[in-house]
């Protein structure tokens, strides 16, 4: 019978069928040189490398790592890693009497498999993690991220070597592809840019990895900007479908994701505790980039009274954890933990709202400098160290917050006294029964005193 290829599992090798006489080989898609004897008897695990000394190829040797009734496939792979690295390095994986090399038995010239895997994605993995996002602050979503790439994308890679990563590029560029094909692009290249940064930061404490990044083989899909924002003319339609969904905290959620252009991640974590309303700021702790990089948001007027109306709707809606979270939610955390709506309900959301931002802030004539500052977006260039933020906060950057404000709310025009949920929701009466529905505590302001806001005129 002739040779197969597929990849080797518990099922697809349970599934090959016996042959009538001799043995065949069925070799492993995944895993170059595993493979599995299937005799009439017997099915084995087995590797086959050539052994080279002197950077020469010396031999061809073939070792069997056991019956597939002892050992799971799993560990076979893992094993057939280990003795494929022992070949590729001119040292047979088991000694003159037959028996697997072990790690106690390391003398000098004779290294033990352990020491001559080097370390795997799994481990350098953890170090990067703990090292690297961890210790520098970065915010548990950023984590999850990587975590999603390495656990899940790179699942089957977890106990393979990186020196063996680094020895075949064009595997990895094989993996991108594959990627590209079953998640798409973005999530491909994403992945990749993980494999990169974990490889490198691993490459630090080990000297022994190749210099060449085998990231630095594929070939990056392209990736286009996403072009989903809102300008002024597309505000009517968007409010009126804002406007008509059910869940109230969800919908100043939507609002004030739009007049802050803050990511919605941050938004999700605000605390009654982190706004000052006598300074008219929000308090952002961990944003993007951790808590290092956390910031203050000016209020403009409208944005005041979304906060007012979402403390109210919160301790309406959710009375056990309303006065935790400023946008409380059903989630185990207890705060909105899903901003994402059906587009056929609200058509822009997400970072669409912090497109649509950049966008009006643009026609309300705010600098691309002071939109940036506003965004707590990275300032490029060495001036940016001389900029001290706070001092530009409540006056100069304020009075740009209500310029972006004012032109989103122009931007309905005669809908919001002509849509009769609408005028129900924003209108100038909703939003004097919104103030005074809900009383200022003690706890809601960071200077912990009781304020008034006055309603937009």
């Amino acid at each position: 019978m002739a040779d197969l290829r597929i990849l080797l599992t518990d099922k697809t090798i349970a599934r090959l069928p016996t042959p009538k006489d001799g043995w065949y080989l069925v070799r492993d898609t995944e895993l170059k040189g595993f493979f599995v004897v299937v005799g009439k008897r017997k099915r084995t695990f087995t590797v086959q490398g050539d052994l080279r000394q002197d950077g020469k190829r010396a031999s061809s040797i073939r070792v069997a790592i056991g019956g597939t009734d002892e050992i799971s496939t799993r560990s076979a792979r893992a094993t057939a890693k280990e003795y494929l690295a022992l070949i590729s390095r001119g040292q047979h994986p088991k000694d003159e009497k037959g028996s697997p090399r072990t790690s106690q038995t390391e003398t000098a010239g004779n290294k033990t498999a352990a020491t001559l895997r080097g370390v795997t994605l799994k481990e350098a993995w953890q170090r990067y993690l703990d090292a690297h996002l961890v210790r520098k602050g970065r915010s548990e979503l950023t984590i999850e991220g990587y975590r999603d790439h390495v656990e899940r994308i790179f699942v089957d890679w977890l106990d393979t070597p990186l020196q063996e990563l680094a020895s075949d590029p064009a595997r990895v560029a094989k993996r991108h592809d594959e990627i590209t094909n079953e998640n798409g692009p973005y999530m491909a290249n994403g992945s990749m840019r993980t494999l990169r940064a974990v490889y490198n930061h691993a490459s630090k404490t080990n000297k022994s990895l190749p210099s060449d990044n085998p990231a630095d083989a594929i070939d990056w899909n392209e990736e286009k900007r996403r072009d989903t924002g809102m300008g002024t003319s597309d505000l009517e339609g968007w409010f009126a479908e804002l406007a008509a969904i059910e869940n109230p905290v969800r919908r100043e959620f939507h609002l004030f994701t739009l007049l802050s252009g803050c990511r919605p991640a941050a938004l999700q974590e605000i605390q009654p505790s982190h706004i000052d309303f006598r300074r008219r700021i929000v308090h952002i702790p961990k944003p993007k980039g951790g808590v290092k990089r956390a910031f203050d948001i000016p209020l403009s007027r409208e944005m005041i009274l979304c906060l007012i109306r979402a403390i109210r709707f919160s301790r309406q809606m959710y009375p056990s954890n309303g006065g935790d979270w400023l946008f409380p939610g059903d989630s185990a955390s207890g705060h909105l933990a899903e901003g994402k709506e059906d587009r056929a309900t609200l058509s822009k959301w997400g970072n669409d709202l912090r497109q649509s931002f950049r966008t009006i802030a643009t026609a309300a004539g705010v600098s691309e400098f002071d939109a940036k500052l506003l965004m707590n977006h990275a300032i490029p260039g060495v001036n940016a160290g001389y900029i001290t933020r706070h001092k530009l906060l409540e006056n100069h950057l304020r009075c740009q917050q209500q310029a972006i404000s004012s032109a989103v709310f122009a931007g309905l025009g005669t809908s919001l006294t002509e849509h009769q949920r609408l005028r129900g929701w924003l209108g100038r009466g909703a939003s004097r029964r919104a103030t005074l529905d809900a009383p200022i505590n003690s706890s809601d302001c960071v200077a912990g005193k009781q304020v008034t806001i006055r309603p937009a005129a």
